[in-house]
């Protein structure tokens, strides 16, 4: 039976990633900034930003299809259905029991479906380009994803992130080796997903580089909106699945509303952190040719893998 408690932690999950996922963008531009000796632009420019593009009109092409109106809104459902689906505050979500971590990566299979499908429909050059390597690049991280979600499930016994992240943080503490090497794969697999460095370098416009870029060209005012907020918000959703897959401990448990209020500062905590270290990571990494893509991702499917077998071989044994 759905509580009231879950169905306010539930509400004021989403609430909190449609907040905080702009800020997260803002708040890695600054980091970056400062670690490159730049002026950093503000802790709010992508509320600016979105402001802006709200309020402007949108201009369509010719041969656009409804498709194309339409998959802004597809891809933006889906992050948010991501993000609630991500235990970031409590594991007593009424959305839990249908959907777990499998349908989550069914979720974001969706979204980029539908974008790439999107980049195509008009028929230029570059959303062409930009849709085929968005494409493949789904097609190598989404394996990786899977083998660290079926590492961590086999220690909670479970596909569910709720009873995965109740296992590892409200249970006897015990050091798993096999989360290092699935920690490493999902870091990979979510800098690749997440258009960044090395990847992918969202400040940019070349055609040899961009791929998230190119798909969203022809799009403008709200449509663009929302496919910009979609995109802050799948940074979030991915740093908060990694947050609960192997950073789990400050997630309330079930029927406890002073252990949720108090998830809130301590998950601003560790998305502040993570957004730092992943600004250091883009500064210190350079851009991966885009033909190195097979062999980066390549390589966090095989630490997944071995993440698995460690599992398998070693823990389950001992």
């Amino acid at each position: 039976m759905i509580s009231i408690s879950g169905l306010i932690g539930q509400a004021f999950a989403i609430a909190l990633a449609l907040v905080l996922a702009p800020l997260l963008l803002g708040w890695l531009g600054m980091c970056r900034a400062w670690l490159q000796s730049r002026s950093a632009p503000p802790l709010w420019q992508p509320y600016f930003m979105l402001r802006k593009l709200f309020n402007k009109d949108v201009v369509l092409a010719e041969t656009a299809s409804p498709l194309f109106r339409f998959a802004p809104f597809v891809v933006f459902g889906c992050m948010v259905l991501a993000c609630a689906i991500i235990p970031t505050l409590s594991t007593d979500l009424p959305l839990a029991p249908a959907a777990d971590a499998l349908a989550l990566v069914g979720v974001f299979g969706l979204a980029r479906v539908f974008i790439s499908l999107a980049a195509m429909d008009i028929g230029t050059s570059f959303g062409t380009l930009g849709g085929r390597r968005e494409m493949l690049i789904g097609f190598l991280a989404e394996p990786a994803l899977l083998m660290v979600i079926f590492t961590v499930a086999m220690i909670a016994q479970s596909t569910s992130v709720a009873t995965i992240v109740e296992t590892l943080a409200h249970r006897d503490f015990i050091i798993y080796p096999s989360l290092a090497f699935a920690g490493i794969a999902f870091t990979f697999v979510a800098f690749a997903e997440n258009a960044r460095v090395p990847v992918d370098n969202p400040a940019t416009h070349l055609e040899l580089t961009m791929i998230h870029e190119a798909m969203i060209l022809e799009y403008s005012g709200r449509h663009l909106a929302l496919i910009e907020w979609a995109a802050c918000l799948k940074l979030y959703a991915y740093s908060c699945l990694g947050l609960a897959l192997f950073l789990p401990w400050g997630i309330a448990e079930r029927d406890n509303f002073m252990a949720l209020v108090a998830a809130i500062p301590l998950l601003v905590l560790k998305l502040l952190v993570g957004g730092f270290l992943l600004a250091l990571l883009e500064t210190v990494n350079a851009k991966l040719r885009i033909f190195r893509a097979p062999e980066y991702l390549g390589t966090a499917f095989l630490l997944a893998v071995l993440g698995l077998l460690v599992r398998l071989l070693l823990e389950v044994k001992a």
